[in-house]
């Protein structure tokens, strides 16, 4: 894993996050405040990849989990070796053929260089990666963030879903529950 949730990490006393927009893969504009108060996990993700399997643990991670408040969100990304290069209807069939997804997806984004996506630009430089770097090295880089709207986690492309289950049950966990 890149890095682990750092508990003293804080950004400004609003949480920017909620301020997103981004467009859902059906076309249609989807405002991150919808997501207000659920723990998010947000996701680039690519479908010719060899980390697309991982899109069988991010399902299995969001149905273990939503029902107490954590949310997938995945981003297709095609600057990887252009290992997402279909349509967004293709995309979405893929997903569900492939793996019954059934979190959040969005249409296809940048998520580095001039053209990234502003969602991804504020990540990238709350949440530095390995080295300190802000660059997203690859698909499958997943960034948790806590009820607050705090950005708490980035993690690499080798971080499984499952390896991943424990740092949501620390935002899960009640006040005092012993879990940390």
């Amino acid at each position: 894993m890149t890095s682990a949730i750092s508990p003293d990490s804080t950004l400004s006393a609003t949480a920017r996050i909620y301020t997103f927009s981004p467009t859902a893969i059906d076309g249609t504009e989807r405002s991150l405040a919808e997501f207000q108060g659920r723990i998010m996990l947000l996701v680039n993700t690519a479908s010719h990849c060899g980390f697309t399997p991982q899109y069988a643990g991010l399902e299995a991670l969001y149905q273990q989990y939503k029902d107490r408040g954590l949310v997938v969100l995945g981003f297709p990304c095609n600057q990887f070796g252009a290992q997402e290069p279909g349509t967004a209807a293709e995309i979405s069939q893929f997903c569900q053929l492939n793996y019954g997804i059934t979190f959040p997806m969005f249409a296809r984004i940048d998520v580095n260089g001039p053209g990234a996506h502003p969602l991804y630009r504020y990540l990238t430089s709350t949440k530095a990666g390995l080295f300190g770097t802000e660059a997203i090295k690859w698909n499958f880089t997943k960034f948790l963030v806590d009820r607050e709207g705090l950005v708490v986690g980035r993690f690499a492309p080798r971080a499984t879903p499952a390896e991943l289950a424990i740092e949501v049950e620390k935002l899960l966990a009640p006040i005092g529950s012993g879990i940390a």
